[in-house]
């Protein structure tokens, strides 16, 4: 282990034991149980093993993906690439055994039960507890990703294993502090941006450092370097912008000062501070400094999670506070669903950043000579807009407490911004716009085995209507309208599952598996009377969906919510016929035209002495005279 690392961990360790032995009691104003500092102090140390191990594993494989030079075809890692690979293995294997301590000593700290209580009765105060079902939710993820790093040889592989530590990264923190008390809704998405941002940057400098020891000889170390600061700067802005927004949700109104206050400002200061030293100090001297610097954010991150945030006892979060994470204090007016903004950060902003990425494609294209239909420009804005209205808009905010405006909100996610979307054709726009390395990474994803399982007919239309009796027919849609991630979570599934969908049957984009425009035509009638069905169910149904939920709502000014559910049905029936309307009149546009297209192809070649269908004819009846002589 290098100096450097040495002294990063030994102040992790000082800062974590400080915070939680200056703090004293912090339980006591919640109404809790205290279990003890050593166990206080045992599970901060924990968490920050585990932090630190899961940002080394992320980061790490984002590294040996993106950042160390590639092969000329993204088959087998690269010996740099597989060096990242091993490092993010050793990591996980931490990762996982962390993880699972932290299960026990989460329950301990949430009960206030000493850890011989928490263990005898682990099962039953684990179900109880939602943090330590996070942890174990992050131990099952880590323990993927631990396995798949000792395994995997390919570049596709590792990519995909960004997904479950992905995963094991967010699960911790989007049910800790962040998702409780007003405008946890805000805190929670701007979060979601935050402890990734923070897992490339420290795991990809560990990395990077492991790069420079044992490659001496590497034959593009500055590149490399380079590639390192652009993405970490990014990092960087994406920490100093998602933490000032999470910071100042849990510190409210309050005053600036406190150890809670103090705590957020040096983290931030530290992750704005590294970025300058860098640009002073030059490409790799400030490596060391910035490994430390970034020792020191995690813990004080590790201490914000002990610490009582000072929002919490300023004022009492009303029961539409607690559950949505704002007030829905009158019906949805006109005015209220056109001027009531709240920007979802995770898709609303998602969705304004991929309408400018897309320009910016378009952009490279025209300046290189190269020409975009202006029609797909407008499906991919179109389809953007819809997504963002349907998250940000006042329509967003009054989905989070109305079955009726949820619907809708459903049924633009699911159907409507898909459509849009896949007519934009990105994968053909990114393949052309982006330089020859990059685009090798967009076509090995696309027509990887993932991408093909996922995309198989029978898959794609299963999960896009099964998903509807699934969700609402079963208890599963009230647990999920209970926490705003899951919510998002929810909102995400209808946008990829119905991308997934339309892709196959309109897409501009080729997808892994093509199907004939009469198979096409095949699998889009198949699923329509299904969609039919389901808002017809809903309409006639007698007891209502998530009922718990809705009531714990309180809406005064919806006395009537069975009759609101059965207006839900009738939305979800009315328009999920419209977007099929407009995808049947698509898919034949696009079938005529390339019949257009082979009729040409066939004059062309007829004009030129060319009949391919005759040769093949011609080839057929010289095989079959052969067999006879």
């Amino acid at each position: 282990m290098s100096r450097a690392a040495v002294v990063a961990s030994a102040v992790s360790v000082v800062c974590v034991a400080v915070v939680v032995f200056w703090a004293g009691d912090v339980h006591a104003a919640l109404g809790d149980s205290d279990p003890g500092r050593l166990t206080s102090l045992a599970f901060g140390l924990v968490r920050t093993l585990a932090n630190a191990a899961a940002t080394i594993t992320l980061g790490a494989l984002v590294f040996g993906a993106f950042v160390v030079p590639a092969p000329a075809r993204r088959t087998k890692l690269t010996a740099h690439a597989y060096a990242a690979v091993r490092i993010a293995a050793t990591a996980a294997a931490v990762w996982v055994v962390a993880a699972a301590v932290a299960v026990v000593l989460s329950v301990s700290d949430a009960t206030g039960q000493p850890v011989s209580v928490a263990l005898s009765h682990l099962p039953g105060l684990v179900a109880a507890t939602e943090e330590p079902k996070a942890w174990l939710v992050t131990t099952v993820a880590a323990g993927l990703v631990a396995a798949g790093t000792r395994m995997t040889l390919t570049w596709v592989n590792s990519v995909l294993l960004l997904g479950p530590a992905l995963i094991g990264v967010l699960a911790p923190v989007i049910v800790g502090h962040v998702a409780n008390g007003a405008w946890h809704d805000v805190a929670t998405n701007a979060m979601v941006w935050h402890i990734p941002a923070a897992a490339v940057w420290v795991g990809a400098l560990v990395a990077l450092r492991g790069y420079l020891r044992h490659s001496p000889g590497a034959t593009s170390p500055d590149e490399v370097v380079r590639r390192y600061h652009r993405l970490t700067t990014v990092c960087a802005v994406v920490l100093v912008l998602s933490g000032g927004v999470a910071g100042a949700v849990l510190v409210g109104p309050a005053r600036l000062t406190g150890g809670y206050v103090a705590l957020l400002l040096i983290k931030l200061a530290v992750v704005a501070v590294i970025p300058l030293l860098r640009a002073r100090w030059g490409t790799r001297r400030p490596l060391g400094v910035e490994l430390v610097g970034l020792g020191l954010v995690l813990a004080a991150s590790t201490g914000l999670a002990h610490l009582v945030p000072p929002a919490w006892g300023l004022t009492r979060p009303s029961p539409q506070e607690t559950v949505l994470g704002f007030e829905l204090p009158g019906g949805p007016s006109a005015a209220e669903l056109v001027l009531g903004w709240r920007l979802d950060l995770v898709l609303g902003l998602g969705a304004v950043l991929a309408a400018a990425v897309y320009l910016a494609g378009v952009r490279t294209l025209r300046h290189r000579g190269d020409s975009w239909p202006l029609g797909r420009t407008v499906a991919w804005a179109a389809g953007c807009a819809v997504v963002l209205v349907m998250t940000s808009s006042g329509l967003g905010r009054y989905a989070a407490g109305m079955f009726s405006t949820h619907m809708v909100a459903h049924m633009a996610l699911n159907m409507l911004a898909p459509v849009l979307l896949v007519l934009g054709g990105p994968i053909t726009l990114a393949l052309r716009a982006l330089p020859p390395g990059s685009r090798q990474w967009v076509t090995a994803l696309v027509h990887c085995r993932a991408a093909r399982t996922v995309a198989h007919p029978a898959v794609a239309a299963v999960v896009f209507v099964g998903s509807f009796y699934v969700l609402y027919f079963s208890d599963l849609f009230g647990e999920m309208m209970r926490f705003h991630w899951a919510h998002q979570l929810m909102n995400i599934h209808f946008l990829v599952s119905g991308y997934v969908f339309f892709w196959l049957v309109i897409g501009v984009d080729r997808a892994p598996r093509t199907l004939p425009h009469l198979a096409r035509l095949g699998l889009l009638f198949s699923v329509m009377p299904f969609h039919a069905f389901f808002g017809v169910i809903l309409m006639n149904k007698q007891t209502l969906i998530a009922e718990d939920f809705y009531r714990t709502l309180d809406l005064t000014w919806l006395p009537d919510l069975l009759t609101d559910q059965r207006l839900g049905g009738g939305i979800a029936w009315a328009t999920g016929e419209v977007p099929m309307l407009v995808v049947v009149i698509a898919l034949l546009h696009q079938w005529a035209r390339a019949d257009r297209r082979e009729a040409v192809r066939f004059d062309r070649s007829a004009d030129h002495g060319h009949d391919d269908r005759l040769a093949a004819y011609n080839a057929m009846l010289a095989e079959l005279s052969g067999r006879r002589n």
